[in-house]
Parts: C-alpha cells; sequence; structure tokens
C-alpha cells in the first residue's frame, strides 16, 4: 500500500479514460521520480490547454478559436458533412487524406442506460446545418458499435425527410471497435466504400 500523498495522485490519474490502476501506478512513480519543472510544465500544460480549448460553433470540433480550422477551411466541400462522435474520430478520419468535406461532432453517441439521449448531442445543430440546401449528403461515421449504430439509425430517420442523402460509412470496420483505432488505409475505404442508408416509410 502506498502513502496518502502516493495513492491520491494514482487515483487522480487513474481518471483517465483507457487508464487502468496498473498504469496510473506506473505513471505516478514516473512522475514523482521526474524533476519539479516536468510536474510544473505538464501541469501548465493541462491548465493551459483547458482553459484555451473551446468547442467550434459550427461543428462542435474542439478548437482554439470560435470556428475551428476545418470550418473555416475555403477549399473543403461543403456539400458533404460527415456526422462523428468525438473530436478523436474526426482526427483519424483526417489522417486518411479521403474526406475533404465538413464535420458534425456529436459530443457522444445515444446510449439511454447512461441517460444520454438526442438532446445531450449535437443533433439539431447538425438539423440547423441541413436547413440551407447547400449539403448533399451527410456520411454517419459514428462507431461501428451497438450505440453507433443506434445513433446512425436514428439520424438517418431524422435526415431522410430533410430531401438530403444519408450514407453510412462501409462495414469493413469490425463490430464494436472505435474509429479512432482503425488503420488509416481501412478507414479510408470505409469512406469510399460507403452506401447510402434507406429508410423505410
Amino acid at each position: 500500500m502506498f502513502e496518502e500523498v502516493v495513492q491520491d495522485l494514482i487515483d487522480q490519474l487513474g481518471r483517465f479514460p483507457g487508464v487502468g490502476p496498473k498504469s496510473a501506478q506506473r505513471m505516478a512513480l514516473w512522475l514523482i521520480n521526474q524533476p519539479d519543472t516536468t510536474a510544473t510544465e505538464i501541469s501548465r500544460t493541462i491548465i493551459d490547454s483547458k482553459r484555451k480549448a473551446k468547442f467550434c460553433k459550427i461543428c462542435g470540433n474542439i478548437s482554439e478559436e470560435e470556428i475551428c480550422s476545418i470550418c473555416s477551411n475555403p477549399n473543403r466541400d461543403r456539400t458533404l458533412i460527415a456526422v462523428v462522435e468525438d473530436s478523436k474520430d474526426l482526427v483519424a478520419i483526417e489522417k486518411t487524406r479521403e474526406f475533404r468535406g465538413l464535420y458534425q461532432v456529436l459530443g457522444g453517441s445515444l446510449n439511454p442506460i447512461e441517460g444520454i439521449y438526442p438532446e445531450d448531442l449535437r443533433i439539431r445543430d447538425l438539423v440547423m446545418r441541413l436547413g440551407d440546401g447547400k449539403v448533399k449528403e451527410v456520411i454517419i461515421a459514428t462507431n461501428p458499435n451497438i450505440e453507433g449504430e443506434a445513433t446512425a439509425s436514428y439520424l438517418a430517420r431524422l435526415i431522410a425527410p430533410l430531401g438530403v442523402k444519408v450514407s453510412r460509412i462501409a462495414t469493413g470496420l469490425p463490430m464494436g471497435s472505435d474509429l479512432e483505432f482503425a488503420d488509416q488505409m481501412t478507414l479510408g475505404k470505409a469512406f469510399e466504400a460507403r452506401t447510402e442508408v434507406k429508410v423505410e416509410e
């Protein structure tokens, strides 16, 4: 058992997603063995990032400015919007260099068990963006898991009546996986081979 001051650090580091008890313990012991300047730099960076990071007013992506660099780029195809769950999924897609449209970052996926409903996501923002008729296709790129599929189905039913083409990235990605962990080639091909979503009336 560690001293309380060390255990407190382990507990705080364990709050990070994907960090288990052993990883948190390794990180804590590493930090304690570093010079004070290292801990100061890390803590300053965390505080600065938290203070400066904003959510883009248009797409919901994390940005330093009110409008992110993708939404403000005049060379992006404004007739296409890819819908993703989180900014990390957007980054994974950008790395493929296969998609040149815009994005809508939902901020999660539908999960009634966890208390996440449509009003908790940026779905209303997406619908508002479709109102001017400029967007011709919405590509649903939510994760291929139960929550992602439920979100995709909900969005397809919501968007189809607006007269906008709705497509879903191809299922070359294994079920239950996250976009952020897909290799660039697989993710790029999933976008190329996307299929139109048919909504039954």
